[in-house]
Parts: C-alpha cells; structure tokens; sequence
C-alpha cells in the first residue's frame, strides 16, 4: 500500500511530519491521513513525495495506481477476471497506439 510506504519513506529519512507537511504545503493532519490511508492520494502529491524522499517516481507512482485499482475491484466477484481483461487491453491499445 502506497501510504505504508510513505510512511516508512519518511521515517527512513527521519523526518517529522511537521517537515514533510510544510514541504507539501499541507496540514500535518491531512499528512498524517494520507500515511494510514485514511485520506486518498493524486498524482500530484506522490510525485511531490518522491522528490522530498529522493524515491524513483515510478515505484511510487505503480504502488499509488494499483491501489486506485484494488479500491475499485476488490469487492468485486470478477474484479480479477476483469483485472485480466483490462490488462489485455491496455496491452492492445498501447501496440495500436504507435502504429
């Protein structure tokens, strides 16, 4: 989960939420939610996370889509057949797109 990681990023680094709050230019008590997951993330803010903990934008970025992904699917009783499906098509739009 993508807010774990955060959350260990930041204590890997050693630095308060206080710090990474006012990096983000938010409340520490919205930091403090997105780290349990309470509140959701954008792709703006994880890669402002990335930049503060020197992470590769990518692995934040893959951690932060497949949970947008689980949230949506996990309740599903076909969530993974369609995981597959979607996954087929992505791969079919991307080899016609650069044609």
């Amino acid at each position: 989960m993508v807010a774990e990681r955060l959350r260990e990023l930041r204590e890997q680094n050693k630095l308060p939420l206080r710090v990474v709050a006012e990096e983000l230019d938010i409340d520490v008590a919205i930091l403090s939610k997105l780290e349990r997951g309470e509140r959701k993330l954008n792709k703006e803010l994880v890669n402002k996370f990335a930049n503060i903990y020197n992470e590769n934008p990518d692995t934040l970025m893959i951690l932060f889509l497949s949970d947008k992904i689980l949230y949506e699917i996990q309740d599903e009783d076909m969530g993974e057949k369609a995981l597959k499906v979607a996954e087929k098509r992505v791969k079919y739009l991307k080899a016609n797109k650069t044609k």
